[in-house]
């Protein structure tokens, strides 16, 4: 793909399992130098050894809605002297079982919009001062249909990814012109440990892999024309 280059640099947030874990992967084959995080430690280093054979690959254990561990995450692309792709991918559920909205508390709902909408602004607000220099550069944050569909339980995660996606619409707009676009990217149902943990009893096998996502999300970036898309995954890969 034209559009990853040998030396360039992405940071993927939740890169220590699922979608996250196999994006990295995949940006890794391409020749990207990938700077990857997760909050469990010992989870994060087992994935740093694994995607070490295919590339060099920077993990750095922290929660995103920490703005020490944020600027940590700018600082080590700062350090490799550029930063092309920024993908917001790690999240939260808030709470499980998934709570009616009649049932939401409030911190649950502070928890939700701090890692799902707060954390990705905030990074993209610093990663803009690395990416202004950059040919063409990406924010990719990571949304699901929960965002844009009524699902019973889903009110607080689904309002805080409608929100992220709002506002990304609203940077797009204003990067009008600019060489950095932005990319809504929803992969759709996976095989992880995040959609077990919210629907216990779905059946794997109707599940997307990961990995499928992972490559339908670089073809996204790879495909992009104007400043701003919104891509499903199961519009680009066979489910």
């Amino acid at each position: 793909m034209e559009w990853f280059q040998e030396g360039h640099v992405a940071i993927v947030t939740g890169g220590s399992r699922g979608l996250g874990k196999q994006l990295a992967r995949e940006l890794l084959a391409e020749g990207l130098l990938v700077i990857i995080d997760g909050r469990d430690a010992v989870e994060l280093e087992r994935a740093r050894k694994e995607l070490a054979d295919a590339g060099t690959v920077v993990a750095i254990a922290g929660d995103v809605s920490d703005s020490d561990h944020a600027h940590q995450l700018i600082a080590a692309a700062r350090r490799a002297g550029r930063l092309d792709l920024l993908v917001n991918n790690a999240s939260t559920l808030g709470k499980v079982p998934l709570p009616a909205v009649a049932d939401l508390d409030r911190p649950t709902f502070d928890s939700l919009f701090a890692v799902n909408v707060f954390a990705p602004i905030h990074l993209a607000q610093h990663a803009l001062k690395l990416m202004a220099p950059a040919d063409v550069a990406t924010i990719v944050n990571i949304t699901s249909d929960a965002g844009v569909e009524a699902y019973p339980g889903w009110g607080g995660y689904g309002a805080a990814k409608a929100a992220l996606e709002h506002v990304s619409r609203v940077l797009a707009a204003e990067l009008e012109g600019s060489s950095t676009r932005v990319l809504v990217f929803d992969p759709g149902d996976m095989n992880t440990a995040m959609h077990r943990d919210a629907i216990p009893d779905a059946d794997p096998s109707e599940l997307r892999d990961p990995a499928e996502s992972a490559r339908a999300l670089l073809r996204a970036i790879a495909e992009m024309k104007g400043s701003f898309e919104r891509v499903r995954a199961s519009d680009l890969v066979a489910v």
